[in-house]
């Protein structure tokens, strides 16, 4: 076993999202086999090479440590994807509130010229009082 766990560091898996599955060296999916000899470890689960016994190089990883090793980047990814929802929602409210922030700004400058024209015509109404009062006293 020590020399099949020196092999050990060849095993990758793929994941994010989902439980993932072991892979050997040859890039093929590991099977999962059962540990038949007898000894203390007689019906214990792992991992090992597709092509076991053929190759000599091959994988072997106890499946209930893959197994904790999936659950832990399976936590990992559910950790960092609320985060990335927030700021996904967070994003779309900025590119909402920048569209009104547009319209804002539309609406003040709108109401600014109706504003210089209120005061234009207020100036343009004294004016022509004080024209009507000046004609009425002399």
């Amino acid at each position: 076993i020590a020399s099949q766990q020196s092999h050990s560091s060849g095993c990758s898996s793929r994941s994010r999202g989902s439980l993932s599955q072991v892979r050997c060296y040859h890039n093929e999916i590991a099977p999962l086999r059962s540990v038949k000899h007898n000894g203390p470890t007689i019906g214990k689960r792992f991992y090992g090479c597709a092509y076991w016994p053929i190759t000599n190089m091959w994988i072997f990883k106890w499946a209930d440590e893959v197994r904790e090793l999936q659950m832990l980047v399976f936590e990992k990814d559910t950790t960092i994807a609320q985060p990335e929802m927030e700021k996904e929602l967070l994003e779309k409210k900025v590119r909402v509130l920048k569209k009104k922030k547009v319209v804002l700004h539309e609406q003040v400058e709108e109401f600014s010229i109706e504003n210089n024209e209120t005061h234009l015509a207020m100036y343009t109404a004294r004016a022509d009082k004080r024209v009507l009062a000046a004609l009425a006293l002399s």
